[in-house]
């Protein structure tokens, strides 16, 4: 009876310590209560009206695009699926009080975290487009990556100008705002 019992306790004593040695979750800081869903259609439907502003901004020169949380989430999110190793899973992306948040999980060894990065969105005088800075990154107890301002900052970079594609040739910001989960930028076409 007593080998029974001991070699039940070491049965589930190894159990346990398998699915710790898997990943252990250290934690960072708290996701929003609210998440945002990641769908293909938001990303669909972003570049649809990216086009449209842009027909319609042909006559009149003035071009206004809207993101949402939604189509910005699902936009790094469809991106960060697409790697091999992604720099972190699961983003979310909220638009509050003239900042972009990105929230999301990272991994490193057995190791797992939630991430915030906060950046600020301004635009750059020589090209005219966004500029990316990152005002604060917390990775929680995991040591933030060497070069993470230059891999966000690229990984937005890319998803403005992947999106807009070849119909933003010629085109040049001229504000960016931020606010109630809405980025609104307004720029000219040369």
């Amino acid at each position: 009876m007593k080998t029974k019992f001991s070699s039940l306790t070491l049965f589930i004593a190894m159990l346990v310590l398998a699915s710790l040695a898997c990943s252990i979750f250290v934690g960072g800081p708290d996701y929003p209560e609210q998440t945002v869903a990641v769908s293909e259609n938001e990303v669909l439907n972003m570049r649809t009206l990216i086009e449209q502003a842009f027909i319609a901004g042909a006559e009149s020169g003035v071009v206004t695009l809207q993101f949402t949380e939604g189509q910005l989430t699902s936009y790094i999110a469809l991106k960060m699926q697409e790697q091999a190793n992604p720099p972190f899973t699961e983003p979310q992306i909220l638009l509050r009080d003239g900042q972009m948040k990105l929230y999301a999980k990272k991994s490193s060894g057995f190791i797992a975290a939630n991430i915030l990065i906060t950046m600020n969105v301004g635009i750059d005088e020589t090209s005219g487009l966004p500029k990316i800075e990152i005002a604060e990154a917390d990775f929680g107890p995991i040591p933030a990556p060497e070069g993470i301002n230059n891999a966000i900052s690229a990984i937005i970079d890319e998803a403005f100008t992947g999106s807009l594609g070849p119909v933003a040739t010629g085109f040049r910001l001229e504000s960016i705002t931020i606010a109630d989960g809405l980025m609104t930028m307004t720029g000219r076409i040369k």
